[in-house]
């Protein structure tokens, strides 16, 4: 499967643009770090759908996808889902790493450096 056709489905453009003017607050507080090339100089994107999944953040250079999860995962029906989207993912060789939205606030710096670590 070639990974360029499962990027930004033109059926998914709307919806993709819908959720970047309406990121959560731990999206938007996140983005503000990553944007602009302001982390290690790598070019992130938000709302970006590769298949039939949009994520929260994506770094083509590294194949490295970031989910911000809030209380809505914390269920087996989310969870269950969150790890059907990993295990797809992963499959196409996207690493994903997940933090919760409250360690966005408390612990910024230990996520960025999270973020980095999973640089390749």
């Amino acid at each position: 499967m070639r990974t360029n056709k499962i990027h930004n489905k033109k059926d998914l453009e709307a919806f993709r643009k819908d959720l970047r003017k309406k990121l959560t607050p731990s999206e938007a507080y996140l983005w503000k770090f990553l944007k602009a090339k302001q982390l290690d100089g790598k070019k992130f994107a938000k709302q970006h759908s590769i298949g039939n999944y949009i994520v929260d953040f994506y770094l083509a250079s590294d194949k490295l996808i970031i989910e911000l999860d809030g209380e809505v995962h914390n269920n087996p029906q989310s969870e269950e889902y969150d790890a059907k989207r990993t295990a797809y993912f992963n499959s196409l060789d996207f690493k994903v790493i997940r933090f919760e939205n409250k360690r966005v606030f408390d612990d910024l710096d230990g996520v960025l450096n999270e973020i980095k670590v999973a640089f390749i």
